[in-house]
């Protein structure tokens, strides 16, 4: 857990009651009559998981005697770093010191300064725990206060590298300006290669155009003209912990789900995600996180409803009809001008079945396949071209109706449904987005009070974001009446 690892379910109450029962099992197995007090406190722990609770099992460490094979240590750690989720400032500050122990054996160990972040910024996360309770009486829930953490590390991240990338500068620079020796040459020479920025990578999409003597040939190659036998870019890579960082403070009961997606881009030379479905129930924020994955990446992307595709024209019309048109991912990399944008497919599970027309299923298992998209033959441009680096998401209900050869090709993901924990979350940034949309700065919007809350907590437990967004827009008009009238 300090150095970064989910919660079990990804929820802190899970991870609590499950850690709760197991250790309490353990504990009854020893059959000590000194242990049943820590015993009872697990069991309460286990039933309704509160900061009272963890302090209660804290108390009752400290009075218990040593019992060899009870991990009395561990569990006082364990403690302190629930509190701190919890908002306590004193158990953020004893997890401070913790991680900052970890940071030393990691640099004597030569395994990276990356504790060292994380240490800096549960630091902070102490002060600003410690304002919070004492100054004012602003309560920071836990997916708010992993929030905060993670953007406070990335932000020391950030500044240290950014200092230490300055310093290396500066000192190249002072070295530069003295006379090199004639044995110095060749170091230099080498020095130079290796800072030397690697070239962006670059494909071919479109080699020729088909029967360009043709007159149709001929109006599709004034069309296409600057991009035949042009080398596009592949979207750059970045440093993945950044797009973590953000997603997972939009989307925090999904944050299992993005390390998942990530974490078979580390290594990559460009940004690419392969063929994926997100399937979830309506309303869930499937649609809005593969948007924010895409645009966190940096990739030029397109987002296709798919309620009214029912044909084949997703991978292009013949130039022969006067409705002829490139494919989808043509036309994409044509707008963007690059070799691996992203088309979003939202709710495929949409689209017509009827083969009358051809079907847009049968079209994307040619382009979900490596095989079969680096010489993908576009109808409208009479080529071969290349399509292997686009990024294919999707989006679903359910996959029933999905055809079981397109679900072969694709890697599918449930995506969650946020949880009544997170109407803290979810509620002020829906009324923030309110007043934006209102055109009114949103820092003017007053604050939910707890009354609020709890009113929508009693109407909406948890599932679809549009239903909570409909409570919500309920709730202003309610508030804009009552002060009509003050």
């Amino acid at each position: 857990m300090l150095r970064g690892m989910n919660f079990f379910g990804d929820r802190l109450e899970d991870d609590i009651r499950e850690y709760a029962s197991r250790l309490s099992r353990r504990m009854k197995k020893r059959g000590r009559v000194e242990l049943l007090p820590l015993a009872n406190c697990l069991d309460d722990l286990a039933t309704e998981q509160s900061e009272d609770g963890i302090k209660c099992l804290g108390a009752a460490l400290d009075t218990a005697e040593v019992v060899k094979g009870i991990p009395a240590e561990a569990c006082r750690l364990r403690c302190q770093f629930y509190l701190a989720v919890f908002g306590d400032p004193h158990a953020a500050a004893a997890v401070a010191s913790e991680t900052a122990s970890m940071a030393m054996r990691d640099f004597n160990e030569s395994r990276g300064p990356r504790m060292l972040w994380r240490a800096l910024a549960w630091s902070m996360l102490s002060r600003t725990l410690f304002s919070s309770r004492y100054v004012g009486t602003f309560q920071v829930p836990p997916h708010s206060l992993f929030r905060m953490l993670m953007n406070n590390e990335a932000e020391f991240e950030s500044a240290i590298l950014h200092a230490r990338l300055t310093d290396e500068l500066t000192n190249k620079e002072a070295s530069a300006k003295k006379a090199p020796r004639d044995g110095d040459i060749e170091d230099l020479l080498e020095d130079e290669a290796e800072t030397k920025p690697a070239p962006k990578a670059s494909v071919v999409v479109i080699p020729s155009i088909g029967n360009a003597t043709t007159s149709e040939g001929k109006r599709v190659l004034g069309e296409f003209q600057e991009f035949v036998q042009r080398e596009l870019p592949l979207p750059a890579g970045s440093d993945l912990s950044i797009p973590r960082t953000q997603l997972v403070s939009e989307f925090p009961w999904v944050a299992s789900l993005a390390d998942d997606i990530l974490n078979r881009l580390v290594g990559r030379g460009h940004a690419y995600v392969g063929p994926t479905i997100l399937v979830g129930s309506p309303g869930c924020g499937k649609t809005r996180f593969a948007r924010r994955l895409i645009e966190e990446l940096g990739v030029p992307y397109e987002l296709v409803p798919c309620g009214g595709l029912s044909d084949s024209a997703i991978g292009g019309t013949a130039r022969r009809w006067s409705s002829g048109e490139p494919s989808l991912a043509i036309m994409a990399v044509r707008r963007h001008e690059c070799a691996g944008p992203a088309i979003i497919l939202d709710e495929i599970e949409k689209v017509g079945t009827s083969r009358q027309n051809g079907n847009v299923h049968d079209v994307l298992i040619g382009l979900l396949e490596k095989e079969t998209s680096s010489r993908w033959f576009d109808p409208y441009v009479e080529a071969n071209c290349d399509l292997s680096h686009l990024s294919w998401l999707m989006t679903a209900n359910e996959v029933g109706s999905v055809s079981a050869v397109l679900k072969d090709r694709c890697r599918i993901l449930r995506f969650p449904e946020p949880g009544p924990d997170q109407l803290p979350f979810l509620a002020p940034r829906i009324l923030e987005r309110l007043y934006l949309e209102a055109g009114h700065d949103p820092r003017w919007a007053t604050p939910l009070e707890g009354f609020e809350l709890a009113a929508l907590a009693s109407n909406w437990p948890g599932g679809s974001i549009r239903k909570l967004e409909r409570l919500v827009e309920k709730l202003v008009e309610a508030r804009e009446r009552h002060w009509g009238r003050q």
